[in-house]
């Protein structure tokens, strides 16, 4: 199988298993115990937690271990709309994940004042729009990095800038889960009071993630119980997918100037030998601001249903859209919120490359589609 699916997730980077089979073996204590067992396991949770902060120029202090990027994207937006009462409010951008979508629907439906803001052609968002929608009811507002169905990259640190001069106590929470491979994060730089990342996108495990919390920033828990990340998250720590997490880190950062090279040519020599078999496919993002590694590409007259089903028969893996949603059942929302008709959006595949892609699996899968696309026409 050629994997062009990295989006949706990556096998785990080299080392990384072999850094938490300890803790899933040998060391398995609660790492709220007293004892020796368990403080084995703190002291390996602790120092997962400094190399973490290090990897994003933050505070050990400022992160709080989580399940995944669904979870963090629901604490920051709850947990910041919750603990700022009278200021509640929610603002985000059509094209986010779901996990700040339907985070952002559900406070609506608690009578929480929401907005999303639209995007234009190419997927950014307009600047004055989004600070024109922020009001002294707002609380936090909510922008990807980088889209997990286009790879367009939002400029966080010009919106957080622009935001903080109009409206200073609003908080900035980030989804970057498809930026840390090729993106600088450093969370001063981007001026972020909350960011996502999680594992799994970048050579880490499923199931670890976590949110940066700047200090001092109010966060209401969304779990309660136990009282795990001085009250932010209750719930035993995993301390095995926290090791993961911060080995896999420590790999992406090293790898990122290769990758963002290296990655983005292989990206680009399959995009480029797709487009010239198939002149009228249409690239559904603009050439910058991109991701160095995902392209979301329409073929006219082809559904996309049918052909990832022939694609998948023929050895390649791709995607519609995202993971939560990775067949074409549903139209992406990404797509139509850039202006796409439910038909164009019904033709458009996506996909991504990561670490461990290579130049001779991309041409062999670029061969593949344009046979596939000359056979479904």
């Amino acid at each position: 199988m050629i994997y062009l699916d990295h989006a949706a997730t990556t096998p785990m980077r080299p080392g990384v298993w072999e850094a938490m089979r300890p803790y899933a073996d040998d060391v398995f204590g609660n790492s709220s115990g007293v004892h020796e067992v368990s403080r084995r396991a703190k002291n390996a949770l602790e120092e997962a937690r400094e190399r973490i902060a290090m990897a994003i120029g933050a505070g050990p202090r400022e992160i709080v271990f989580t399940s995944g990027g669904t979870e963090s994207d629901n604490l920051a937006i709850k947990g910041a709309s919750l603990s700022s009462i009278p200021r509640r409010g929610v603002v985000t951008v059509a094209t986010e994940h779901e996990a700040v979508l339907e985070t952002t629907d559900f406070l609506r439906r608690l009578g929480v004042p929401t907005s999303v803001v639209g995007v234009d052609r190419e997927g950014q968002v307009d600047l004055p729009s989004l600070v024109d929608t922020v009001d002294a009811n707002t609380a936090v507002v909510s922008v990807m990095y980088l889209n997990n169905e286009t790879g367009v990259i939002q400029d966080i640190a010009g919106i957080a800038s622009a935001i903080e001069e109009h409206e200073p106590d609003v908080l900035i929470h980030s989804d970057a889960v498809q930026a840390f491979s090729s993106a600088e994060i450093e969370v001063d730089d981007l001026g972020v009071d909350l960011l996502t990342i999680t594992a799994h996108k970048f050579g880490g495990p499923k199931g670890a993630g976590l949110l940066y919390v700047r200090e001092g920033t109010p966060l209401e828990p969304v779990l309660h119980g136990g009282g795990q990340e001085l009250g932010r998250r209750s719930g035993t720590h995993d301390v095995a997918s926290a090791v993961g997490l911060a080995t896999a880190m420590e790999a992406a950062l090293a790898d990122r100037s290769r990758f963002r090279s290296q990655v983005a040519q292989i990206r680009d020599d399959f995009e480029k030998r797709v487009l010239t078999a198939v002149p009228d496919a249409v690239v559904n993002t603009p050439e910058t601001p991109r991701s160095s590694h995902h392209l979301n590409v329409r073929f006219p007259g082809v559904r996309n249903e049918t052909l990832l089903m022939r694609l998948d028969r023929a050895g390649v893996a791709a995607s519609a859209g995202s993971a939560c949603q990775s067949g074409a059942s549903e139209v992406s929302h990404v797509l139509e919120a850039m202006g796409l008709s439910p038909g164009e959006a019904r033709e458009s595949v996506r996909f991504s490359f990561g670490w461990n892609s290579t130049a001779d699996e991309a041409m062999d899968a670029a061969t593949i589609v344009i046979d596939l696309i000359e056979e479904l026409r």
